[in-house]
């Protein structure tokens, strides 16, 4: 499918929407409507003095304004670069880092902000960048409903990574880049315009930006945007739009999955049928294989077909997707070269290229572990070494952690992400209050459990995941409150930081977690972990 990233701002497709949840119910926007709110976003922009190809930052929140902002940007000739909102740092000076970091690498001639995010605009000033409340700015624009006719800029889109490893990274998405992975996505999901969608994703970024909002309104469906607090205060509202709705198509990491499964019982679904729920898209983290059938098994008696869960692998730097599991196939679960069960990830979209690489940069025998390297339409001319690790088989893409995540125990290097898998493999212990650190700490290796708010018998299961993986290493556990475990703003777990605040004594109270049993067996931290 071939994506036009403007035509349904000047054709928007007749008797189609857009739903944004609210707390008394839904704020249903029309196409046509929406399409006229980007048109005057688009002069708004253009009378603020943005000239084609300079940067518009967006600190707002998911709304009818994001949208008509976002597309706005890119009628006026200009790139979007959307800001994650406050809500999504643990801290105040988390998020003005954060922010700061990305005013400064993307150079924005204007900042645009809500009541949410007066401190993007803040921040902004002390750089000396323009900044105005969205409000002010369409009350000053002209009610003239035509488009400043200037072309598309080359970057369609200035996005960030997560920064799972270290500070957020700034990637420029060329238009064609974005146009090629959103037409790849679109024919891998066999997406048309009868095709809703339903997501409760943050939209500053890849899976949420991209996935759930950019492909949706460019294709033409319809669409139910929720905000995550939402999502987490209502689950079961999210499941509706499937359910009873109609929706067939959402994203979500393995940590939605999981969310649903804890807070949501069979009780509640009664009435709901989820037949023509036909792709879940999971991916943003290794994907635990109980959680999909934990899922299954909640959803199946209501409709869930078990094919609809489609592992994925993704990442900003590629624009978003790189592979994803063919329509009608089932998933499928291998057991891993580092240890433990990994859940395939697909095969690579049309245009994408994904090979696993040594250290020396060759590639790897089939089977053999080594970092994803990205290549294709979606990439630009360099390929992308991901700093993900890895392995191919009959041509499906399993990712089994970060580079560096893990140590070495008896010659085999077993990935952090590995004993998260197995920790809360029973399903007892919820993936957003377990992580899992490795590492070298005065010379000895050391592995560490973070739980958060750890419950009663939580410990011991830790302790009972980790039995025979790490012979020679010492083995801690440290308890963390709320918000303990550091992650970024898509989910993930922040290993590296957490690391070196456990080396630095600020991570939480230490506790031994079992034993090490002496051994002669050479066990080594790697090397990226040592300090």
């Amino acid at each position: 499918m071939d994506i036009d990233l403007l035509a349904w701002t000047r054709r928007p497709r007749p008797g189609g929407w857009v739903r944004f949840a609210t707390a008394e119910g839904w704020d249903e926007w029309p196409y046509d409507a929406l399409a006229a709110l980007t048109r005057r976003s688009a002069g708004a922009l253009v009378a603020a003095g943005v000239r084609p190809g300079d940067v518009v930052a967006l600190g707002l929140a998911g709304g009818p304004r994001f949208v008509a902002m976002f597309f706005g940007a890119l009628l006026a000739g200009a790139t979007p670069a959307p800001l994650p909102p406050p809500a999504a740092f643990a801290s105040a000076d988390r998020y003005d880092a954060h922010v700061d970091r990305m005013l400064g690498w993307s150079t924005p001639i204007l900042v645009v902000h809500d009541e949410a995010a007066v401190r993007a605009g803040e921040l902004a000033a002390v750089r000396g960048v323009d900044a105005a409340p969205v409000d002010a700015l369409l009350g000053a624009a002209p009610d003239a409903d035509r488009e400043p006719g200037r072309p598309l800029p080359d970057v369609a889109i200035v996005q960030f990574t997560s920064g799972t490893t270290g500070p957020a990274l700034g990637v420029r998405v060329a238009t064609g880049s974005l146009t090629a992975n959103l037409g790849a996505i679109a024919r891998w999901l066999g997406m048309t315009p009868a095709d809703p969608t339903a997501s409760w994703l943050p939209v500053h970024h890849d899976m949420g930006l991209v996935g759930c909002l950019l492909l949706p309104v460019t294709v033409g469906g319809d669409l139910w945007s929720m905000p995550t607090v939402e999502f987490l205060r209502h689950p079961l509202r999210y499941l509706e739009c499937f359910g009873r709705h109609g929706a067939r198509l959402t994203a979500m990491p393995a940590f939605g999955l999981d969310y649903v499964t804890r807070r949501v019982g069979p009780e509640s679904l009664v009435g709901l049928d989820f037949g023509a729920w036909r792709s879940v898209i999971v991916g943003a983290e290794r994907i635990p294989p109980a959680t999909l059938r934990r899922f299954a098994e909640l959803l199946g008696p209501f409709g869930l077909r078990p094919t609809a869960l489609r592992p994925a692998y993704g990442l900003a730097e590629a624009t978003l997707a790189v592979t994803g599991v063919p329509s009608g196939a089932p998933w499928r679960a291998v057991t891993s070269p580092s240890d433990g069960e990994v859940v395939g990830c697909g095969t690579p979209l049309a245009g994408v290229t994904v090979s696993v690489r040594d250290a020396a940069g060759q590639p790897v025998a089939p089977g053999r572990v080594g970092e994803i390297v990205v290549g294709g339409t979606g990439v630009g001319s360099n390929p992308v070494h991901t700093g993900d690790a890895g392995f191919l088989l009959d041509g499906e893409l399993f990712l089994v952690g970060r580079l560096g995540d893990g140590v070495k125990v008896h010659g085999r290097f077993v990935f952090a992400a590995d004993v998260e898998t197995a920790i809360a493999a029973d399903g007892d212990i919820p993936l957003g209050r377990v992580a899992v650190l490795a590492g070298s700490r005065g010379g000895r290796p050391t592995v560490v459990v973070v739980l958060e708010r750890p419950q009663p018998g939580w410990w011991q299961r830790s302790a009972a995941a980790l039995t025979g993986r790490f012979v020679g290493a010492d083995l801690v556990g440290v308890t963390a409150t709320a918000g303990g475990i550091a992650r970024t703003t898509s989910g993930k777990p922040r290993r590296r930081a957490m690391w070196e605040a456990f080396l630095d004594d600020r991570l939480g109270p230490v506790q031994p977690l079992t034993p090490s049993p002496s051994s002669s067996a050479e066990t080594t931290a790697s090397s990226s972990s040592t300090r």
